[in-house]
């Protein structure tokens, strides 16, 4: 984005200057808006002032401007993409960001016949094909019709182009089905229908319960006083689980129809990250942060939820779901592939046999070259009595007769690659994908959907699969999870959880999550349960189901979480209402693999409640663990005994989490606040700088316990995986679960067997992993990839190992080193 873009440019045919906010007195002077804050472009505007917080801007001049932009930095206010809420004209005319349409499709009509041509012509076999045809339409080298010759490349050419054309055809059509579609976008103070093709970036937009999403929105407000949303997202990620997002609570309350909306967003360039957004807003002389939890993306579904509103920052191509949708590739199988090698081969061999034959011409015409006019089959000038008496008959000299003769050849040998090949593949396809979509085994009656067969090309393929990578949550498991057991201070309660044990450690399950608490007046579902009051019922939701199923076991022992905003949660334990302020979040990643919330007590107490993985979680403890207020007394070693049971547990295929907590001094509270807001808004290195945050609390914790969720595997999963490996696919599952976990659910799923030797691979550094791969591949006599056909075979010479099956087991720092270069070729 180029920078220098006037926060204020207001002309005299501008539509409607209430909408951007603007409010003139009575003053004819005329004054210059300084817009330092994203450039050093000046707008002059006349007869009348501004009041700039009504815009939701920041002073330049102000001290508080310039702190802003030194603490944020230059860089990130030129590189940032400015929106002006409820101002598309503002927005995209200096820019021109890119509308909303949408193209899937491949080809046009002007681009089809070329490009599917050059796309055809990759076929190595169809390139000989043409050459052949070109050469028999030449006079000298003519040995069949020259109109024949064309017709079977031609027939391949053109049911190969039908084909690619039906498949474009109907991507054209669903294309012009998805930009047609309409949505409410406000249109002079009132909500009006627009096409979706038609909406750009800058405009408010409202969709309605159980609608798609048409472009990247930020969201300003809900039908929930709250400002929550609910998104599915199967559409984009495959998970059915709904996922919340918020509206700020600064913008939720806004009256959006009739109302004057206004406000200044930057938000990084368009990327495909969906798991990531880094903003900021401008509103009403606030500046707060915007995050993923703020943004729902083209191609999501709202539900449960009445309506949302929100303002478009990413429209059509550059919409994270456009963005994460690569242009239709031309697939090719391994037989194809394989086939062309082969084609390019015998080719040679041709060629080479066509030389021979050339040669041979050559020295036989040298050495006949006196007896060329009366040899009985070969006559090189005519014998006649008339006017072409003694003239040469299609003779063009000793050279060109050689040359003419080695093309011949190639002509008359030309069915060593039969073009009648490539016409029974195409047919064979084309009768493959009808057996296939016609299989009442591949027919799902819950959803009344068959098979479908998207491209001809790769049917092959499906019999030449080798490897399967599968992730195991939601894949091979239900991902529906429900709670096991529970450790409380090295003591486990298994079923039996006993309430008022420890408060603390039923208010850091419910506090500390991300899960929004529905209220109804029945239950539906098994995240529902029964709460005191005058409302019968709660429904949990949330991205996690392991939250759900942690908010739900403590809602069942008296700690139930009953409201949530962005600022507070309110719990009722046993029948007494507690507000607890949320003063920040830290949301799960990757890398920390944990998350921690900041919360202050009704006792004006603030605390940082943490849970993760217990590989994370161990290594921030404090060494002294300080137990105060609780009633259980402290007979063994609490970590000690905490990780005798989470071993315990993951050895059944359980899935487990560490949870701790400390108080927050003064002094920590403020440094933590202060580098939490600035991180927050930054739109260089939010991650990390919000990561850097973390590290300031989340260390010199007290242990509280760990909990045990299962999650059970789906119907027919072992089944389907030992009838893959009878097949020799080699399955690989990915999960982030502790090692004991993973080997158990393996054992269940029969990806791994009791007569298995399992290679287990755990290493802290390069060299430790370089150690323990060549000490098994010397127990059990593997040979690495390269050195023999380029798989993984035993050596005959090690006895009892031969037959003997393999798995291999690696944690994720083992996988990395395994993986860099030095490595990869010893594995």
């Amino acid at each position: 984005m180029t920078s220098g873009q006037p926060l204020l440019s207001i002309t005299s045919d501008s539509p409607d200057l209430k909408s951007l906010g603007c409010h003139f007195e009575d003053n004819t002077e005329d004054f210059t808006f300084d817009t330092n804050l994203v450039g050093d472009d000046r707008k002059v505007v006349s007869r009348g002032t501004m009041d700039v917080e009504m815009l939701g801007f920041e002073d330049s001049s102000s001290e508080k401007g310039k702190r802003g932009r030194h603490k944020n930095g230059e860089c990130e206010e030129e590189n940032a993409r400015l929106i002006y809420v409820n101002d598309a004209r503002r927005t995209n005319d200096k820019f021109e960001f890119t509308g909303n349409e949408i193209r899937t499709s491949k080809y046009t009509i002007i681009s089809f016949l070329p490009k599917n041509l050059f796309i055809q012509f990759h076929r190595v076999a169809y390139l000989y094909f043409l050459a052949i045809a070109v050469l028999n339409q030449l006079p000298p080298l003519a040995v069949f019709g020259r109109t024949v010759s064309l017709f079977p490349l031609l027939f391949v050419l053109s049911v190969t182009a039908i084909k690619d054309g039906y498949e474009d055809w109907r991507r054209h059509r669903s294309d012009r089905k998805e930009n047609n579609r309409e949505a409410l976008v406000l249109q002079y103070g009132h909500f009006r229908m627009k096409k979706w093709k038609n909406i750009r970036a800058g405009e408010v937009v409202r969709i309605c319960a159980n609608e798609t999403i048409p472009c990247d929105m930020v969201l300003l407000g809900t039908s929930d006083p709250s400002g929550i949303a609910y998104i599915q997202t199967m559409n984009l990620d495959g998970e059915s689980n709904l996922k919340t997002r918020y509206a700020r609570q600064e913008t939720s309350s806004m009256d959006f129809e009739g109302g004057n909306i206004s406000g200044l967003i930057r938000c990084e360039q368009p990327n495909r990250n969906i798991y990531d957004f880094m903003a900021n807003m401008e509103f009403r002389g606030h500046k707060f942060p915007l995050s993923q939890s703020n943004i729902i993306l083209r191609g999501c579904q709202l539900k449960n939820t009445m309506w949302a509103i929100g303002v478009v920052v990413y429209a059509g191509q550059e919409t994270k779901a456009m963005l994460n949708s690569a242009a239709s590739p031309s697939k090719r199988s391994r037989l194809e592939t394989y086939m062309n090698r082969e084609t390019l081969w015998l080719s040679i061999f041709l060629l080479l046999m066509c030389g021979v034959v050339s040669t041979g011409m050559g020295l036989w015409l040298l050495r006949h070259k006196d007896k060329l006019d009366i040899l009985p089959y070969y006559r090189r000038s005519y014998i006649t009595n008339g006017l072409n008496n003694g003239k040469y008959y299609r003779y063009y000299g000793l050279p060109m007769e050689t040359f003419f003769s080695f093309l011949s050849s190639i002509i008359v040998f030309q069915i060593m690659i039969p073009i009648s090949l490539y016409i029974t593949m195409e047919l064979v396809r084309l009768g493959q994908s009808y057996f296939m979509i016609e299989d009442e085994q591949m027919y799902d009656e819950s959803t009344n959907s068959r098979f479908q067969c998207r491209s001809l090309n790769i049917n092959e393929d499906l019999g030449q699969i080798r490897y399967i990578f599968s992730d195991k949550t939601g894949t091979l498991t239900e991902n529906k999870m429900e709670f096991r057991r529970a450790i409380v201070y090295g003591k486990d309660y298994g079923n039996s959880l006993h309430v008022g044990d420890d408060p603390s450690q039923e208010e850091g399950i419910t506090a500390c999550n991300t899960v929004i608490p529905i209220l109804s007046r029945s239950s539906s579902g098994c995240m529902g349960v029964q709460i005191h009051g005058d409302v019968e019922a709660i429904d949990y939701q949330g991205e996690s189901p392991d939250e759900q199923a942690l908010v739900t076991a403590a809602s069942a022992y008296g700690y139930t979480l009953i409201e949530r905003t962005s600022g507070h949660i309110v719990i009722d334990v046993n029948g007494e209402k507690q507000r607890l302020d949320v003063l920040g979040l830290h949301e799960f990643d990757s890398v920390r693999k944990r998350m921690s919330v900041v919360i202050r007590f009704p006792n004006n107490a603030v605390k940082v409640l943490v849970k993760g993985a217990d590989t994370s979680m161990f290594s921030i403890l404090a060494k002294d663990t300080e137990i105060s207020g609780h009633r259980i007394p402290v007979a063994v070693d609490t970590r000690q005994a905490t990780q005798h049971y989470l071993t315990d547990y993951s050895s059944q295929g359980l899935r487990t989490l560490v949870v701790a907590s400390r108080d927050l001094t003064d002094a920590e509270l403020d440094e933590w606040q202060f580098s939490y807001e600035e991180a927050s808004t930054s739109l260089t290195d939010r991650t990390t700088k919000l990561r850097q945050t973390a590290a300031l609390i989340e260390c010199r914790l007290n242990l509280l316990g760990a909990t045990a969720i299962e999650d059970k595997l789906q119907e027919g999963v072992p089944e389907t995986i030992e009838s893959l490996r009878q097949a020799g696919i080699k399955v690989w599952v990915l999960t982030g679960d502790k090692q004991e976990t993973a080997i158990s659910i393996g054992l269940s799923c029969k990806l791994l067997t009791s007569d298995m030797q399992q290679i287990i691979i755990n290493g802290y550094s390069e060299d430790e992993c370089r150690n323990l791969l060549a000490d098994a591949k010397t127990k059990y006599g593997v040979k690495p990839a390269g050195y023999k056909n380029k798989n993984i075979e035993l050596q005959k010479d090690v006895p009892g190992v031969l037959n003997t099956p393999l798995a291999l087991i690696i944690d994720g720092n083992s996988l990395v080193y395994i993986l860099e270069k030095d490595l990869e070729r010893e594995a």
